[in-house]
């Protein structure tokens, strides 16, 4: 079942509140969702002193992960279950304990089963930090369930 009467930017909004709301790897990046549309979302988080490598750099693992995330509540933001199927991530420039970093995921392609989106992550000063392209596969269900939905905006 989808839910075809909703707005989409309402929907996708419901969708990664639901998402955040039960992934406690996201929460425990502080990942807070900035904005979210279909095939589309926002997300920010600080670099703490926790992240960090052993060059004072925030670790590799760390920004895939935030990227991730993001890569994850775009793709589901139309209400459908939609895993990785691959992800790959380029890093351009360090992330400093402080930064604040944001996560701008945007669907590339969508068919069938099937998408591409990009990753876009940047710290404050606007910079680019990393490049992250990953490849979607739907499976069956919903992220949230039809008859939950808000038809309208609260």
């Amino acid at each position: 079942m989808t839910t075809p009467d909703i707005d989409p930017r309402l929907l996708a909004t419901q969708v990664t509140a639901s998402m955040l709301a039960r992934d406690t790897a996201s929460q425990g990046l502080g990942v807070a969702i900035e904005s979210a549309d279909a095939g589309r979302v926002v997300i920010a988080m600080t670099v703490l002193d926790t992240m960090l490598n052993g060059h004072g750099t925030c670790h590799g693992g760390f920004l895939f992960a935030f990227a991730d995330s993001a890569f994850a509540f775009a793709c589901n933001s139309r209400n459908r279950k939609t895993v990785a199927g691959a992800c790959q991530i380029d890093y351009l420039r360090p992330a400093l304990a402080g930064d604040r970093l944001q996560a701008h995921a945007q669907e590339v392609s969508l068919g069938g089963r099937l998408g591409v989106y990009d990753v876009v992550v940047r710290n404050q000063r606007e910079e680019i930090v990393a490049l992250f392209r990953g490849r979607s596969v739907r499976i069956e269900g919903e992220v949230l369930p039809a008859a939950t939905a808000t038809v309208e905006p609260p």
